[in-house]
């Protein structure tokens, strides 16, 4: 987990006055935007929106949906990946395809690359399964482990030197071949996310990549986030 990251491509400015201007335009008999000059600043729209629209949790969420982030996530595996893309209202994905990007594959079977810069494989340790059944990941384990995703990359590498298209040699490399994507979110929808997988039932990986998320969702929304963190962090609330 060493190598995930989660980086910030773009993001709406003052994404709190947004919320504001769409929060005020519901009750506001006049045209928002003429009254732009007396908005209030970034952190008092902050303050606003706690006190008017998450306060006592009213479940009026719509305005967050306005301010939207977009993020760049590197070097998860694919079941992560797997679960997030099941999340789709407000999000949108940009994959990458071993159909286009398998040349690492063939660097890590010519010895160029390690595997585990390709392929991730859970620390050493002890784990439960969904019944809670316990048992330990060996370091012996984890050795054999290597040594078949390194095996599947020589195949791979044999079938596309046979002439094998991408997409078919693929399939014969390990599940959880890392990947990168780039998601745009909204507001609301990235706090469903953080409801659904930062709690401590969410597998292991997926918890990891909210706890990513986090510092660049405070430094975006950080009253809402301050909220957030009070009220709904870790807590699995699903946003209404």
């Amino acid at each position: 987990m060493e190598r995930f990251r989660v980086e910030v491509v773009s993001q709406t400015s003052h994404p709190q006055q947004v919320i504001y201007a769409a929060m005020h335009q519901d009750y506001a008999e006049m045209f928002v935007w003429d009254e732009r000059d007396r908005w209030p600043d970034e952190e008092s729209a902050g303050e606003l929106i706690i006190k008017h629209l998450l306060a006592g949790n009213r479940g009026h969420f719509g305005p967050l949906e306005h301010p939207q982030i977009v993020l760049n996530f590197g070097w998860f595996p694919h079941s992560t990946m797997q679960q997030l893309r099941t999340h789709r209202v407000g999000v949108s994905f940009d994959v990458q395809s071993f159909r286009y990007t398998g040349s690492r594959l063939l660097e890590v079977a010519e010895g160029k690359r390690e595997v585990e810069d390709v392929f991730y494989l859970r620390p050493l340790g002890f784990y439960a399964d969904r019944q809670g059944k316990k048992y330990e990941y060996t370091a012996e384990q984890r050795q054999q482990d290597i040594a078949w995703c390194l095996e599947a990359c020589d195949r791979y590498k044999t079938r596309i030197e046979q002439g094998f298209a991408e997409e078919h040699a693929r399939g014969l490399i390990p599940f959880d071949v890392r990947q990168h994507w780039v998601m745009s979110a909204n507001v609301r929808s990235l706090m469903h996310i953080l409801d659904l997988r930062a709690k401590g039932d969410a597998q292991l990986e997926i918890q990891q990549m909210c706890d990513l998320i986090w510092p660049h969702f405070e430094a975006w929304v950080p009253a809402v986030a301050a909220w957030y963190k009070a009220n709904r962090w870790k807590k699995a609330r699903l946003s209404p």
